[in-house]
């Protein structure tokens, strides 16, 4: 482990297994989702910003212009599907299976035994009223690939405490 990871205060956990960023550059487990934001196949300039509710499967799917994906009306749309995939290269499928807690009886837990789990459940659209949330956080994810690299204090993490702070 490097002293960064030794003297941070939040926890670093490795991916699971590289993965290749240019169909899904952002996927985090948050919120009591899984959600995200996958690159279109067909526009470069179009990113979709999917989720799944944990428990229900809600599923939601819309572009960073808030227009509904087309694919997303009825079952997961290729997006959602993409995003569970990657997901379960960056976090690992046991973990995956339990922040979205299903439940798959037999096998591995891999993108598609959780994907059909899900799926077999019939489980409705859900609002998108998340996405701009997301797409927030990928947009300031995307900002400190901008940085150029420092190994001074960056102002915005200020709200951080040193690694040998005492509390008063």
């Amino acid at each position: 482990m490097s002293v960064w990871e030794k003297s941070s205060t939040a926890r670093v956990v490795p991916a699971a297994r590289p993965r290749k960023l240019s169909k899904v550059p952002f996927v985090e487990l948050a919120d009591g989702r899984l959600q995200g934001v996958v690159s279109s196949g067909s526009d470069i300039g179009r990113v979709y910003v999917s989720s799944i509710a944990a428990g229900s499967y809600a599923y939601s799917c819309s572009t960073n212009n808030n227009r509904p994906c087309g694919g997303a009306r009825g079952s997961f749309c290729n997006h959602i599907r993409a995003l569970v995939g990657e997901a379960v290269l960056q976090y690992g499928g046991e973990r995956v299976g339990r922040c979205l807690k299903v439940e798959v009886s037999d096998g591995e837990l891999d993108a598609q035994s959780l994907t059909l789990a899900m799926t077999s459940t019939r489980p409705g659209s859900d609002d998108a009223s998340a996405a701009a949330q997301v797409f927030s956080r990928f947009l300031r994810h995307l900002a400190y690939l901008e940085l150029a690299a420092t190994t001074g204090p960056l102002p915005e993490m200020q709200w951080f405490p040193t690694a040998r702070a005492v509390a008063a």
